[in-house]
């Protein structure tokens, strides 16, 4: 971490600095028990944003967290809550693994509290997104003519570029998944999922319905385009998508969902607009065809991932087949979709979702 520098960390409207991790290996351990002992200080004074209730013993706070998260608030041994515990001069109750519920801080001092709170949210956060992306806001764009134009894509250009470095047939995605991805969702328990429900059941109440004037949004898939700098040397090429009507409605609404669900803290800031494309080839896919266009660098238990790509030479493609048109589509729904599943269609299973008609 560079001194002067540090990595800031935003909860709440409030703004931390991350200290350095220190990882403390101990023999004859499960590896995947994660120790974290570095805090973080408060970039912005005052931090009472929490609700803390005055009791006969003193203080109590409760923060909501998926269970799977416990064990990062625990650490090796006890260690990292003791730790808490100590420089906070709190008590820190955790549901027991496997079970839902919610940690309890309680302290003599409402400051110790408010500070035991801050660090928790912080190491939630920290490993919450280290944690492999689980579901994601799309728009599924598989209609049976699109499908039918994706085929002759795939077909035309193994015809005509398959001499071309790195393009073969197992790059392609699959016809009966294509789609358009709003956002991606680290969902971590059956309330968490209930919740993005509610959130996305909301935006259509408060601007989804104008948006759309309750009615599917007639879109374009057509043209393609790549997403590094380097046209010979492509990870991902995507068709582009666009209003028939020239309009920019299907944009705003997706920005402002997204806006929505990163206020919310559902997902994890990295961009303000969305990009409207539709994932048509990736070099994921060329060692696993289950792989999805994005993905985290961290396995479950937070360990750092590193995946080999072996790029294509894009060149010929994108000259050939700039403007090929894959067919107009009538957008009416909006999916929680799940990773690594499929449904009775063969398409991403969804777990919720709203309609504009």
């Amino acid at each position: 971490m560079e001194v002067l520098r540090p990595q800031l960390i935003r909860i709440g409207g409030r703004i931390y600095r991350k200290n350095p991790i220190q990882e403390q290996t101990y023999q004859h351990e499960e590896e995947d028990e994660d120790f974290y002992q570095g805090f973080v200080e408060c970039a912005e004074e005052p931090c009472d944003g929490y609700e803390v209730v005055q009791t006969e013993q003193g203080f109590q706070c409760t923060v909501k967290a998926p269970s799977l998260l416990y064990k990062h608030i625990v650490g090796k041994r006890g260690d990292t809550r003791k730790k808490l515990e100590v420089e906070t001069k709190t008590s820190i109750s955790i549901p027991k693994l496997g079970q839902e519920g919610e940690i309890v801080i309680t302290g003599q001092h409402r400051s110790g509290v408010i500070s035991a709170r801050t660090r928790i949210d912080v190491l939630l956060l920290t490993f919450r997104r280290k944690q492999p992306f689980t579901h994601f806001l799309a728009f599924f764009l598989n209609e049976v003519k699109v499908q039918e134009r994706f085929l002759k894509f795939q077909e035309e250009v193994l015809e005509r570029c398959s001499m071309d470095r790195g393009v073969d047939s197992s790059i392609f995605q699959n016809p009966k998944k294509l789609h358009l991805t709003i956002g991606m969702l680290v969902l971590l328990s059956e309330q968490e999922i209930q919740q993005t429900c509610e959130m996305l059941k909301q935006c259509k109440e408060d601007f989804i319905d104008d948006i759309s004037g309750g009615k599917p949004l007639e879109v374009e898939m057509e043209g393609i385009e790549y997403m590094n700098d380097d046209p010979g040397m492509v990870d991902v090429l995507y068709a582009k998508v666009h209003m028939k009507d020239g309009s920019n409605r299907l944009q705003e609404l997706v920005d402002r969902v997204l806006e929505r669900f990163q206020a919310s803290g559902l997902i994890v800031k990295e961009w303000n607009s969305v990009k409207l494309h539709a994932t048509v080839m990736n070099t994921l896919f060329r060692k696993d065809p289950n792989a999805e266009g994005r993905y985290n660098l961290y396995t479950a238990d937070g360990k750092y991932i590193f995946k080999e790509r072996e790029s294509f030479d894009g060149r010929n493609i994108l000259k050939l087949f700039e403007n090929y048109y894959f067919g107009t589509l009538k957008l009416n729904s909006v999916h929680i979709s799940q990773r690594f599943t499929v449904d009775s269609f063969g398409n991403y299973a969804s777990c919720g979702q709203i309609d504009f008609s």
